[in-house]
């Protein structure tokens, strides 16, 4: 029982992390321990589905929980303490850089092992700059081809949630579908419009389900065949990120409360990802 309660705080943890702009899933889920375990059992779901489901069923339970229970709040924090949130998350992701790192240190010299870390790295350093996107995309009137588009977005987006250091929602920004997805994720209780919320909603998640089941196999065929490697380029999504998020901080006026909040918030932040991920 109580290791599917950590699985659940774990997914819990993944749900809230696919929410905030700049945090990503994938790399949440290496450093909360849980990586690997998930892009096998996603993988093979029916093929030992009694043993897979046990696994996977807490961390869905926990990331739906969070999901529908924290976009309104995480939406006030983000508004309201944006310093204090970001590196809370920040924190977690540097608590588990230490458990990674020790999959690749005796490898850290080799000249392919560097430059798979490099191009990784440079892709999200990239990313960073592009904050403009698209503009919101308007969900109020749907037709055929807008419900296929969000079917297509949803598997985008499903990808950007199990490659480590990029961040789903960051991309659904820049496409222009974060702020409408979430206002229909928070409305989900409001009967008047339920209808129209499940026409986004249920392509959307179908989306996001095909996705995840096609770039987890991908993704587990390179940690099989090619695992040092594909560590290093994770482990260069997972820094530039991070470097990403700090960047990001600097949009927002400082004050010493937000700064002393946000400073403890972190050690916390680092702390929890660091025990989760070695539970």
């Amino acid at each position: 029982m109580k290791d599917k309660l950590i699985l659940a705080i774990k997914g819990f943890i993944l749900g809230i992390a696919n929410i905030i702009p700049g945090v990503s899933g994938g790399t949440l889920a290496i450093t909360l321990g849980i990586y690997e375990e998930l892009i096998a059992t996603i993988s093979h779901l029916f093929s030992n589905i009694k043993k897979n489901l046990s696994f996977i069923i807490p961390i869905g339970i926990g990331a739906i929980i969070s999901v529908l229970a924290m976009s309104k709040l995480i939406n006030y924090s983000l508004e309201k303490f944006p310093i204090p949130t970001t590196l809370f998350f920040i924190g977690l992701i540097v608590g588990g850089i230490p458990l990674i790192y020790k999959k690749v240190d005796k490898e850290k010299s080799k000249l392919s092992n560097m430059s798979a870390f490099l191009i990784t790295f440079l892709f999200i350093i990239v990313l960073t700059f592009l904050k403009d996107g698209l503009g919101a995309v308007n969900l109020d009137s749907l037709n055929i081809g807008l419900i296929f588009l969000i079917f297509v977005v949803g598997m985008i987006a499903a990808a950007t949630m199990v490659i480590p250091g990029i961040s789903g929602s960051f991309v659904l920004m820049l496409l222009g579908f974060y702020k409408p997805i979430l206002n229909t994720i928070s409305n989900i209780t409001n009967f008047n419009i339920l209808s129209h919320n499940m026409m986004i909603l249920i392509p959307f998640g179908l989306g996001i389900v095909i996705g995840i089941i096609l770039i987890a196999k991908l993704i587990e065929y390179l940690l099989k065949k090619h695992e040092i490697i594909t560590y290093f380029a994770i482990l260069g999504f997972i820094v530039s990120s991070i470097i990403s998020l700090f960047v990001g901080l600097f949009e927002y006026s400082f004050d010493l409360y937000q700064i002393l909040v946000g400073t403890l918030l972190f050690i916390v932040g680092n702390i929890v990802g660091y025990k989760l991920g070695d539970e």
